[in-house]
């Protein structure tokens, strides 16, 4: 080989060398590089340069934000077994880079366990319910706790949130058969007591139509009686004894009972004196014949009653 191909040779050579010293990183990654197997520097995205057969590059992290899903089976404060669900969000710290690699050989699986630690801590000092209601006490509590343990290996944990709590299928039928119970329970309740309303309501309009029955009934009585009396006023002043009034008045209401009686939609067989107005006299007689003997009797009662008094005011 003569010294010009000597030379080429060279020159190839340490064009070769010069590039593989020449490498560029990415955006979001970070290469940590080694010089002779100890840590040197953590090369950011951008243009690098290392020392060719000195230097290497030992990894290539990441720095974007990863997601890790948590199942873990566990139970409550009352005794209920429920599959909790969780997701957080972690990456590795920029600054911290180095410590994350050469700290943790397996990040996920030790946040995993960081996460299921919290979580059994967390889930058994709740109920069932509370459980429910506090998802996002729970999430905090276990983002803190997982936060605090995983940033001395160079981690942030992002968020963390609770995806689900699963009980098994016999508790959500006994949850359900619960709930149904309860609404049931309420709406028997509404229902009785939009009965009682509607009694008080009936009751209250029935009373309000009693009333006014019994109003219309007694200004009816009284405006007959009013009619009866315009009436009798009519006949005396054209001369007529008090006798032939009451005959007349008492014919006439005979009468307009038996039109009432002749109208009315469920009329039946009305039996009538054989001979009209000569039945009519005969029932002009028993009617005042039983006035007199009503007359006679209160008479008689008010003699007792004097009587009986009369002797004790005599003792004393």
């Amino acid at each position: 080989m003569d010294t010009l191909s000597f030379l080429v040779v060279l020159v190839v050579l340490l064009v070769l060398v010069l590039v593989s010293g020449v490498f560029v990183v990415p955006q979001q990654q970070a290469y940590i590089i080694e010089r002779f197997g100890k840590f040197h520097r953590v090369a950011l995205a951008g243009l690098h340069v290392k020392v060719p057969f000195v230097d290497r590059v030992a990894t290539r992290t990441n720095l974007r934000v990863n997601q890790l899903n948590v199942k873990l089976e566990t139970k409550t404060r009352d005794n209920v077994f429920v599959t909790v669900v969780v997701s957080t969000q972690y990456r590795v710290d920029p600054p911290n880079v180095a410590t994350a690699y050469y700290e943790l050989q397996d990040p996920a699986g030790q946040l995993r366990s960081y996460m299921e630690d919290a979580l059994r801590s967390a889930i058994p000092s709740l109920t069932l319910d509370d459980a429910f209601a506090r998802k996002d006490d729970i999430a905090s509590d276990v983002q803190r706790t997982v936060g605090q343990e995983m940033q001395r290996f160079g981690f942030s944990v992002i968020k963390t949130l609770v995806t689900a709590i699963d009980p098994s299928a016999q508790v959500k039928q006994a949850m359900d058969s619960i709930n149904a119970a309860q609404r049931e329970k309420e709406a028997t309740r509404e229902r009785a007591e939009a009965h009682r309303i509607e009694i008080e309501t009936q009751a209250t309009a029935d009373a309000e139509k009693t009333r006014l029955q019994g109003e219309g009934q007694a200004n009816y009585r009284r405006e007959i009686a009013n009619g009866i009396v315009d009436q009798i006023k009519s006949l005396r002043a054209v001369g007529m004894d008090i006798d032939s009034v009451n005959n007349v008045v008492l014919f006439n209401q005979y009468l307009d009972v038996m039109r009432s009686l002749a109208e009315s939609g469920n009329a039946k067989t009305v039996v009538l004196p054989a001979s009209t107005p000569g039945g009519y006299g005969d029932l002009y007689s028993q009617m005042t014949q039983a006035m007199m003997t009503a007359q006679s009797s209160d008479l008689d009662d008010a003699a007792a009653e004097a009587a009986a008094v009369r002797p004790q005011g005599a003792q004393e």
